[in-house]
C-alpha cells in the first residue's frame, strides 16, 4: 500500500471520528449560554416571589375578611350598649315618675298640714332643734295668722286657705333672718309684740308668766319643743290651735 493510500485512509478515519469528539460547542458552554441560563435561573427566582405574592394576596384577603368578621362581631356589643342605653333611659324615666309622684304626695301632705316645710336657705339657728332637757320656763314671741271668724273681736277677711298660705310665707321670711319684731307688727292678728312667758306643766308660773296648760295646747307644744332662737309653727287645729296658725320664735 502506497503512502498516499495510507494518508487517505487516515483522513477518512479522522473524518469519521470528528462527530464523536468534535462538532460545535453546546450553547451552555458558551458565555452567551451561561448568561441565558443565568437569566432563566433569575427569571425562575423572580417568578417564585411573584407566585408567593400571588399566594399572599388571598391570605391578606383572608386577614381582611377575618378583621371584618371581628368588627362585625363587635356589632352585638354596640347593640347591647344601645340596649343598656335604652334601659338606662327607661330607668331614668321610671325614677323621674317616682320622684314626681313623691313630690305630689309631699305637696298633698303639706296641703293637709301633715308635713312641715323645710327651707334650705334658713338662717343658722332658726330651724327647730329639740332641747336636750325639757325646759321648765320658756319665753316665746309669736305671730298669729287667723282667718274669718277664728279670732274673737278681730275683723279678718281672709279665708282659711289664704291664712295658711300667708302663715307659711311669713314662716319662710322669719327663718331667712328677717326682723321678727317687724314681722309681728306687720302680720299678727294678736297684739304686738306678742311675747309670752310660760311655765312647764306642774311648774308654778313666775311673775308675768302663764301656765302652759292655760294656753292653747299647740302654742305650748311648739314653744317647749324648740331651742332658743329656733322658729316653729303651730298649724290650725279646731282643738289644739283654734285661733289659726302661730309662727313661734323661742327667745329664752
Amino acid at each position: 500500500m502506497s503512502s498516499r493510500t495510507i494518508s487517505y485512509l487516515i483522513a477518512l478515519a479522522l473524518l469519521a471520528l470528528t462527530p464523536a469528539f468534535g462538532g460545535p460547542a453546546p450553547a451552555s458552554a458558551s458565555p452567551a449560554g451561561l448568561a441565558t441560563t443565568a437569566q432563566a435561573t433569575d427569571s425562575s427566582a423572580v417568578s417564585a416571589p411573584s407566585g408567593n405574592e400571588g399566594a399572599a394576596a388571598p391570605a391578606d384577603s383572608g386577614a381582611a375578611a377575618t378583621s371584618t368578621g371581628s368588627e362585625s362581631k363587635e356589632t352585638p356589643e354596640v347593640k347591647s350598649e344601645s340596649k343598656e342605653g335604652s334601659t338606662s333611659k327607661a330607668e331614668s324615666k321610671a325614677n323621674a315618675k317616682k320622684s314626681t309622684k313623691k313630690s305630689r304626695t309631699k305637696a298633698a301632705a303639706a296641703a293637709k298640714g301633715t308635713v312641715k316645710r323645710v327651707d334650705t336657705k334658713a338662717a343658722p339657728g332658726t330651724m327647730p332643734v329639740k332641747p336636750d332637757v325639757m325646759p321648765q320656763h320658756v319665753q316665746v314671741q309669736h305671730i298669729l295668722i287667723g282667718f274669718t271668724g277664728s279670732v274673737p273681736g278681730k275683723a279678718i277677711s281672709r279665708s282659711k286657705e289664704e291664712a295658711k298660705k300667708l302663715a307659711y310665707e311669713v314662716l319662710d321670711q322669719a327663718r331667712k333672718g328677717e326682723n321678727f319684731d317687724e314681722l309681728v307688727r306687720k302680720y299678727t292678728d294678736d297684739s304686738p309684740p306678742g311675747i309670752y312667758g310660760m311655765s312647764g306643766t306642774g311648774v308654778a308660773p313666775a311673775q308675768g308668766e302663764y301656765a302652759r296648760d292655760s294656753m292653747v295646747p299647740a302654742f305650748g307644744n311648739v314653744g317647749f319643743s324648740i331651742s332658743p332662737g329656733n322658729i316653729g309653727i303651730a298649724d290650725y287645729d279646731p282643738a289644739a290651735s283654734p285661733f289659726g296658725w302661730h309662727i313661734i320664735k323661742r327667745l329664752k
